[in-house]
């Protein structure tokens, strides 16, 4: 039944990356906390192994050939995110997981508050 589950997130998390740009963490990582009953920690790390393989890459493609991808700050931002992941993943390890947790969830809080009543 896990794998089930497993799968079934995955595809919802797959859907979603593909038609908003996002699924790992928005989905993910609340999924396997919530039906899985991970740690935050084991939710985070389990949710970038799932998506460090080239997960999204025929979303990628898709978008690519109606024009919708900027391959320059594409690279640059993943020059960036290959860093800031393990600067981030290196400051994790020392944070207690109900902090973690709570950081997790004002992050994705602050972020629709933002994009609901932001410019």
């Amino acid at each position: 039944m896990d794998n089930i589950f497993s799968i079934l997130i995955g595809l919802v998390s797959g859907m979603s990356s593909g038609f908003f740009g996002i699924g790992g963490a928005v989905i993910l990582i609340p999924a396997l906390i919530y039906i899985f009953k991970f740690s935050q920690h084991l939710a985070q790390g389990t949710a970038l192994a799932a998506l460090l393989l080239p997960v999204g890459m025929l979303a990628v493609i898709k978008y690519y050939k109606s024009g919708d991808v900027n391959i320059k700050v594409a690279l640059f931002v993943a020059f960036g995110f290959i860093i800031g992941g393990f600067i981030g993943a290196t400051l994790m390890q020392g944070i207690p997981n109900l902090v973690l947790k709570k950081m997790f969830a004002v992050m994705l809080l602050f972020i629709s508050m933002y994009m609901l009543f932001g410019k």
